[in-house]
């Protein structure tokens, strides 16, 4: 059987991608915890002086002009269902003018068959791309040619290095040595041409470890929060052994909420791009983020389920959401993103 660089077979790796679709799309994975955003709300402006049709909702970042502040957030590829799943939302992204993430493109560096899953160039050339590998795998093999082959597979724009280690710890067959990376990732950052992100996947990102990011020379964070996809859920359903079920259950409610963590990140790093993903809900949600420092807000397993059924869902989702946060902002009296960002948010007892 074919093995990949770290010795995995690679029907291992293409059915744990398929068993995190699956899993996501048909399991009770949710987080059980609130991203936060319940707990904060905007105050209303009954006199917006403000026409509904002119509010601004562009933006740009990392120097991309975007239509909305919107990510379609890494989720999948390396499995053959995840290549149209990926074709269907960037194509969704490149008419909406909003950013797209492809899931870890370690399969794909690993076996060539396998990187058009991640290929969506196609029909999103003008897209706003991020590339996506485990930060983890520095310490096993990853180099910096390696990251150099997973952005130019797809044509990014920028690196997305996902850290993990709750999700590590879980899986049979995770990688769990963490040692040394930020040494790593720093020097990574000073070698690709490129923008380097790092994202966490559901478990958030402290203020103490986004300065030491930053420090390091991450472009851009995304605190990816505790209140969405929980991984310690989807992990937990792989296993098969009720005793192992349980073992992975435990940790179902680990990990630092999404208001929480941009709260956290955005005080130690106020200049710094931030991406608000994990547990947004809707259009308001985003609006909420982006008041407490987000510059993009990323969607995930709603567009994920969304996808399932076809493009044109996905597509109206996320119209709704658009306008769900124009709404927000008409009625915060926000004429464009900046004047958002402005506005203190009123804490909810």
């Amino acid at each position: 059987m074919a093995l990949d660089a770290n010795g995995h077979p690679v029907s291992r790796i293409s059915q744990r991608k398929l068993d995190h679709l699956r899993l996501s799309l048909e399991a009770s994975v949710q987080s059980t915890r609130s991203a936060g955003f319940d707990r904060v709300a905007f105050p209303h402006v009954a006199l917006p002086e403000l026409d509904l049709d002119q509010v601004d909702t562009r933006t740009e970042f990392l120097g991309h002009p975007l239509r909305l502040p919107f990510l379609i957030s890494s989720m999948t590829g390396g499995a053959g269902p995840a290549g149209d799943i990926n074709r269907r939302l960037a194509l969704v992204a490149q008419v909406m003018g909003i950013a797209f993430g492809v899931g870890s493109q370690r399969a794909g560096l690993s076996f060539k068959d396998l990187r058009h899953t991640y290929q969506v160039r196609s029909v999103a050339p003008d897209v706003l791309l991020f590339a996506n590998l485990g930060a983890v795998q520095l310490n096993y093999g990853l180099r910096t040619e390696h990251c150099v082959e997973a952005i130019d597979m797809i044509g990014a724009d920028a690196l997305v290095l996902h850290v993990n280690p709750l999700q590590e710890a879980l899986q049979a067959e995770g990688d769990h040595n963490f040692r040394g990376l930020l040494g790593k990732i720093e020097k990574l950052c000073k070698e690709l041409a490129c923008p380097v992100i790092v994202k966490e996947v559901g478990s958030g990102i402290s203020g103490d470890v986004a300065r030491r990011l930053v420090e390091a020379g991450v472009k851009a964070i995304d605190v990816a929060g505790m209140g969405g996809t929980s991984f310690a859920r989807v992990e937990a359903f792989r296993r098969e052994r009720p005793e192992d079920v349980e073992m992975a259950l435990a940790f179902s409610e680990w990990g630092l909420p999404t208001v929480d963590a941009l709260r956290q990140v955005r005080q130690v790093a106020p200049q710094v791009p931030l991406i608000a993903s994990g547990g947004l809900r809707h259009g308001l949600d985003a609006a909420k983020a982006l008041a407490l420092g987000a510059n993009l807000t990323g969607f995930a397993h709603a567009v994920l389920a969304a996808a399932s059924e076809g493009e044109e869902p996905v597509r109206r989702l996320l119209e709704g959401f658009a306008w769900q946060l124009r709404v927000a902002m008409f009625c915060a009296g926000a004429a464009n993103l900046t004047a958002l960002q402005s506005i203190e948010l009123a804490e909810l007892r």
